[in-house]
């Protein structure tokens, strides 16, 4: 099953518990705009409980060039540009940037695992997304930059929670700061890649860790990625407890079995 928004140049498709959403406008890079992110935001919002692994993809030689470029203008008549954004209040710019945001921030809702499948260049945008899924496969020539902060903003798609939860406070500071490219090597060093492959490998890769997502009980997966999803931020006193609570649960259901 295949659904395609001309408009946010998002293209999905289905193949039972696996649901692929492909960036597809790759005459721009797949450069994104505010109704990419849109469209985004509603696959999420129309998961069902059958999907278990989103994979994200960028067609073409590039997963995402980030921002396309008209959206720079500061000419506050453009529709969704940077201009538009800075002469709204701030609470309304505010308002707007977190709807851009949940377009992001499902990828690691309840129920799934998202892994993005990364070629050529992620930047901006493109890298947030990326690092908006729990996972990544990458190829060799790809690379991952963050350069808001030398265009004097900052990355604000949720890029720098994300970020330094993979990398660290330092390197996390580092890369956001300098807005310098992180290689495919050094993604796969510092754990920001799960894999590295040859460009023609992409494919073979992503479906060979897509079936490893799913060979697991469905019940079993959704507890563990939310044990771990939570670990990064709970006590340990609060992170036992969840555990205990999981673990609570899948032994009941396997007795109900």
């Amino acid at each position: 099953m295949t659904a395609v928004d001309t408009d946010g140049w998002v293209r999905t498709g289905r193949d039972g518990a696996v649901l692929t959403v492909t960036l597809d406008r790759p005459d721009q890079l797949n450069a994104q705009t505010p109704a990419t992110w849109a469209a985004l935001k509603a696959v999420g919002d129309s998961l069902d409980d059958d999907v278990r692994v989103v994979v994200v993809r960028g067609s073409g030689r590039s997963f995402s060039a980030g921002l396309d470029r008209t959206l720079f203008s500061a000419d506050p008549s453009t529709a969704g540009g940077l201009g538009q954004l800075g002469s709204m209040p701030a609470e309304l710019a505010q308002e707007r940037i977190r709807e851009y945001q949940a377009g992001f921030r499902w990828l690691r809702s309840p129920g799934i695992v998202s892994v993005a499948a990364v070629q050529g260049h992620a930047i901006g945008a493109g890298a947030q997304l990326a690092l908006a899924c729990d996972l990544r496969v990458m190829t060799e020539d790809a690379s991952l930059r963050l350069p808001e902060a030398t265009l004097g903003l900052v990355p604000d798609l949720t890029g720098t929670s994300t970020l330094a939860e993979l990398v660290g406070y330092g390197r996390a500071m580092e890369v956001c700061v300098t807005g310098r490219p992180v290689t495919a090597a050094e993604a796969l060093t510092w754990g920001v890649a799960n894999a590295v492959v040859p460009a023609g490998e992409l494919d073979g890769a992503v479906a060979t860790l897509v079936a490893a997502l799913t060979a697991p009980p469905v019940g079993a997966v959704r507890e563990t990625a939310a044990l771990v999803r939570s670990a990064v931020r709970s006590s340990p006193e609060a992170q036992d407890a969840a555990e205990r609570a999981a673990q609570a649960r899948r032994l009941a259901e396997l007795a109900g079995r």
